[in-house]
């Protein structure tokens, strides 16, 4: 009997050593975007359609043609792993809808991979090429207005797991300049911190 609850407690603390040791590496892997810093250098950007723009530390750009709205952001990843981005959205449900993790399945998919490695500075690019898109008008009018448009990530680390999004927006400041700050962050694959 002295015999099986030695081996339990021994069992049950091997786990627990266990655990903390997974969660350590993946603290060591896990990404954290943010908006990157104003004296950060301008990247530029391409889209598949020739259409290019540079970015500055601490923006983005959100230009709206009669055939695309094209978004950029200039990001930097604070977290110690590299981030894979996998997709982006428009949140346009009001100040009521900005508290709630959006659903996963509503993202638009990038189409092609996008990484931030850590510590470094990079971007995120997203288009809307179709003008019969439900979102599409009014993603224009908050262009046109010069008005706040509030973006959701999602990425994860490079292997894909620990996936986040993070809230940002783009806030239209003098002619075209558009500054990014940051929301919220949320957990997907765990628990959040809140």
């Amino acid at each position: 009997m002295v015999l099986a609850g030695a081996t339990f407690t021994s069992v049950r603390s091997a786990n627990r050593a266990a655990r903390v040791a997974e969660e350590s590496l993946l603290v060591g892997i896990r990404p954290l975007l943010m908006p990157s810093r104003p004296e950060d250098p301008p990247v530029k950007v391409g889209f598949i359609d020739n259409h290019f723009v540079q970015v500055l530390g601490g923006g983005g750009t959100a230009e709206a043609t009669a055939d695309a709205i094209y978004f950029t952001m200039s990001v930097r990843n604070v977290g110690n792993g590299i981030a894979l981005l996998h997709g982006w959205r428009v949140e346009l449900g009001g100040l009521e809808t900005i508290v709630d993790r959006p659903a996963v399945d509503s993202f638009r998919r990038l189409t092609r991979d996008l990484y931030v490695a850590s510590g470094d500075v990079s971007f995120w690019q997203g288009v809307y090429r179709d003008p019969s898109d439900p979102e599409f008008a009014p993603v224009r009018e908050l262009i046109d207005a010069h008005e706040r448009v509030v973006i959701d990530l999602l990425y994860s680390d490079h292997q894909g797991g620990q996936r986040v999004i993070s809230r940002f927006s783009l806030i239209g400041r003098g002619d075209e300049n558009w500054i990014a700050v940051i929301g919220k962050h949320w957990n997907v694959d765990r628990p959040d911190p809140r």
